[in-house]
């Protein structure tokens, strides 16, 4: 696609207020794509006043009519899935098949539940002598990640619109051209002026003049969890509400009674997914003392088929930052088995799909979320043990377990500190709320719990 050099807002495209630009750089051969403005906090000023001026007439709009205009943003993105997935792959480096069947198919499913939500929700209900009301509450400031650049606008501007909200999204800087592509997708839907509004910029300009505007009623921000703090913090200094999606360590824990071969090739290939740019990814394998070396076995020849088959990571900034976890857990004491630091091939940024064994649960690669394709396979020797060491990290996001019997599984997971572990295998439901524990964030994304973060709650009494 065509890069816009302009910011949508109040329903057309418009100059920037400034003149700076952001160059888009393919991951895959370094060569740069295209070009977006670099928005200023003058830009982004235009942008909340456009969407507080929308919002009376929008949150006044029947959910049928909001559910009407979300169907139609869902068959766009679905007509546009083509477009949207090369778009991805350019920006991204991600394989096309994989921008085909998730970059570009997910957002689709999660904007037909919204829309499916908008038109069911319990938006009033009888309480005693009361009658209690969902209300939307007001212009939301969306600021996103690159690493799954359409799904993580659309599990944030969907439920947003459905509540009756309207939004000033921040796309990350990486990533502009698929976002540019969803707005045009909303305008295509015939979604109001204002509505939805896009400003591209960097984080420390953009995303931050989009934080601490005083009228942003909210903020919904999926990122590392040190801007997640600051985040917080500017919101909590003005009373603002915020949903923070923020990093993960997730542990994939493999049962004595599991099919272990199954839970490890599934536990590589999650690892893998994306290039295991991925806060949700079971980045540490935990696996019964006395199955250690069999799985450890199993993980570095899964690994190794990884190797033309995984794209790169997205910009030169984070492959030397996973290649530095490598190095680092190398030095720590953890043993290579599959990948290492250096690079596969001479051009783009790739890192090599990376298995360490002998990992130990203070080491530094079994504790800081890395962001790359490398797995950390820990060994316990009971229950109670592969209980402590996955509860053992500051973050609480996603996580694995693997048993003979669901129900063994099952009892194990109800321990852990997580907000999402899939059961031998769990498919992915659009319709589950996702969002962490501990610093792994605050709020939850999808389905009706994710909506409900764009709610407040208001009582009448009779």
């Amino acid at each position: 696609m065509k890069a816009h050099d302009g910011m949508y807002i109040d329903g057309a495209w418009r100059p920037a207020a400034g003149r700076d630009t952001i160059e888009v750089v393919n991951p895959v051969d370094e060569q740069v794509i295209g070009q977006v403005p670099a928005g200023t906090a003058e830009d982004v000023d235009a942008a909340v006043r456009s969407a507080r001026a929308a919002f009376p007439g929008w949150a006044a709009t029947a959910p049928a009519e909001r559910a009407a205009r979300l169907s139609a943003l869902r068959d766009v993105l679905a007509a546009r899935k083509d477009e949207i997935a090369e778009t991805v792959t350019a920006e991204l480096g991600a394989p096309l098949a994989f921008s085909q069947a998730v970059h570009a198919g997910v957002p689709v499913l999660v904007a037909g539940s919204y829309a499916e939500l908008a038109a069911t929700y319990a938006f009033e209900e009888k309480v005693g002598n009361s009658t209690v009301y969902q209300e939307p509450v007001g212009v939301v400031g969306a600021i996103t990640p690159w690493n799954y650049p359409l799904h993580q606008i659309v599990a944030k501007v969907a439920p947003a619109l459905a509540a009756g909200c309207t939004v000033v999204l921040k796309p990350a800087e990486d990533t502009p051209l698929t976002a540019q592509l969803f707005a045009e997708a909303v305008a295509e839907a015939g979604v109001p002026a204002g509505v939805f509004n896009l400003v591209t910029g960097l984080g420390p300009v953009a995303g931050q003049a989009l934080a601490e505007h005083p009228d942003v009623d909210l903020v919904s921000f999926t990122g590392s969890t040190a801007v997640g703090r600051r985040i917080g913090a500017t919101a909590g200094a003005a009373v603002k509400r915020v949903a923070l999606e923020l990093g993960g360590k997730s542990a994939n824990v493999i049962l004595p009674s599991a099919d272990l071969a199954k839970a490890v090739n599934v536990g590589v290939a999650n690892v893998m997914s994306n290039s295991g740019q991925t806060c949700s990814a079971w980045t540490r394998m935990l696996v019964p003392a006395e199955r250690y070396d069999e799985a450890v076995e199993l993980a570095a020849a899964a690994a190794a088929k990884y190797g033309d088959r995984i794209g790169p990571v997205v910009n030169a900034k984070q492959r030397d930052r996973v290649r530095g976890y490598i190095e680092k857990g190398v030095a720590e004491g953890a043993r290579l088995v599959a990948g290492g630091p250096e690079s596969p091939r001479d051009q783009g940024y790739f890192v090599s799909p990376t298995v360490f064994a002998d990992v130990t649960e203070r080491m530094t690669i079994a504790q800081e979320e890395i962001f790359g394709p490398v797995l950390s396979i820990l060994r316990y020797e009971d229950t109670e043990d592969a209980l402590r060491i996955a509860n053992g990290t500051v973050y609480g996001l996603a996580g694995a377990v693997w048993a003979g019997e669901e129900s063994e599984a099952v009892a194990f997971a109800r321990r852990l500190d997580t907000g999402q572990v899939d059961i031998n295998g769990g498919r992915f439901n659009p319709l589950a709320p996702f969002g962490g524990y501990k610093q792994s964030g605050v709020g939850r994304e999808l389905g009706a719990h994710g909506l409900s973060e764009y709610l407040q709650t208001k009582s009448l009494q009779f």
